[in-house]
């Protein structure tokens, strides 16, 4: 499995500002190359570089930058595409619409990717030396953990993406770790996500969001008073926060993944997950709850909780939410009365009584088992 590692740059005045007209030239070109894609609609990777080579390498670009510069902007445009239908309305909305009606724009500091021909690790040294619009920079420096320096060592291959954030330098490393194999479960761990508990596992141990909802809504009025203002010092104090809560919510969502996955690998059980894809659209909630549905990443929680299982060799099956928190886990009954309120599920047919999202993840894990065995059925033919 691919995964990828963070690490901050500390170039010298004079490798910051050739690394600052390399990342500009690379995304002017990239947009140049996207004029022309849209126009000629050719989005191909093999058949957009021919394209554009010639004029890329004009711009001042050499001859591997020019290249990945052109499968920056193919891949851009299948990304666009894969996002159509799920992300961006039905066709002739006005979000689709204006994703679609002109070309994609690349921002001043946007990633650019290098290979190995472009740029090159010195690892003992914790340094790094890339090509530029100066010429090949002197090495330099690198910062990161001792464990993900050793996760350089052992498994670093491909592409690193340059990055600019903030002022701050990165790369973003792509490390290729063996995969570990699946091991046979012994039950399954049901997981519910929700809002007033951010994860409820079917054992009972909750994740609450109280906290991380007081935090995102002391976010969200400090957001609306600074855009009030509306003076420089709002504004520059808005562009110094505008990354604070995503960090929040992916500290946070990390912090879930690590102990639902831990209990699983413990317990020898694999973890069943709820499908929510397309949940906004589905779900029809209230002014005040609909901003606190957009606002978290819970598809994040569920890449984060599949990641994790797969580097444990924790088996995680996806399951159809419907009705698991209306259904009884205890005999199937399902029905809207049976949840009278957020926190309490209370059979109308048994009169079984729980805790709603308990009661929910032990519904997920239930359709998690007849899941697994469906997928596992093949293999053990």
């Amino acid at each position: 499995m691919k995964i990828v590692v963070q690490v901050r740059l500390f170039p010298d005045a004079a490798q910051q500002a050739a690394l600052r007209a390399t990342l500009d030239l690379c995304n002017d070109a990239a947009n140049v190359a996207s004029g022309l894609a849209y126009q000629r609609r050719v989005f191909a990777k093999q058949s957009l570089q021919r394209l554009t080579y010639g004029q890329l390498k004009d711009m001042g670009l050499s001859a591997q930058p020019a290249i990945h510069v052109a499968r920056k902007v193919s891949g851009a445009y299948a990304t666009l595409k894969a996002n159509q239908a799920g992300n961006l309305g039905k066709p002739g909305s006005k979000r689709r619409q204006a994703a679609e009606g002109k070309p994609i724009r690349f921002r001043r500091d946007a990633a650019q990717p290098f290979d190995d021909r472009c740029l090159s690790w010195q690892l003992a040294a914790r340094t790094v030396s890339i090509w530029t619009v100066a010429g090949r920079s002197g090495p330099i420096r690198f910062g990161c953990s001792d464990q993900q320096h050793a996760t350089l060592v052992a498994h670093r291959r491909g592409e690193s993406d340059l990055v600019c954030r903030d002022g701050k330098w990165f790369l973003y490393a792509t490390c290729d770790i063996p995969d570990t194999a699946t091991k046979e479960p012994d039950g399954l761990l049901g997981v519910d996500l929700g809002i007033a508990n951010l994860a409820t596992d079917s054992d009972g141990r909750h994740h609450s969001g109280k906290a991380t909802n007081r935090v995102r809504h002391r976010n969200q009025r400090l957001r609306a008073k600074l855009q009030a203002i509306g003076t420089k010092s709002a504004k520059r104090l808005l562009k110094k926060r505008r990354r604070k809560e995503s960090r929040f919510a992916a500290d946070t969502n990390h912090r879930i993944a690590k102990s639902i996955v831990t209990e699983a690998e413990r317990t020898g059980r694999g973890i069943a997950l709820e499908d929510l894809g397309g949940i906004r659209d589905r779900v029809r909630l209230r002014r005040p709850q609909r901003v606190t549905l957009h606002s978290w990443a819970f598809h994040q929680l569920g890449q984060y909780i599949a990641y994790k299982a797969k580097r444990a060799g924790v088996a995680v099956v996806h399951v159809d939410p419907a009705y698991t928190s209306q259904e009884c886990s205890a005999c199937g009954h399902v029905a809207k009365a049976n949840r009278p309120n957020q926190s309490t599920f209370h059979c109308r047919s048994c009169g079984f009584a729980e805790h709603a999202d308990r009661n929910a993840a032990r519904n997920v894990a239930t359709r998690g088992v007849t899941g697994w065995a469906a997928v596992s059925l093949p293999n053990a033919a």
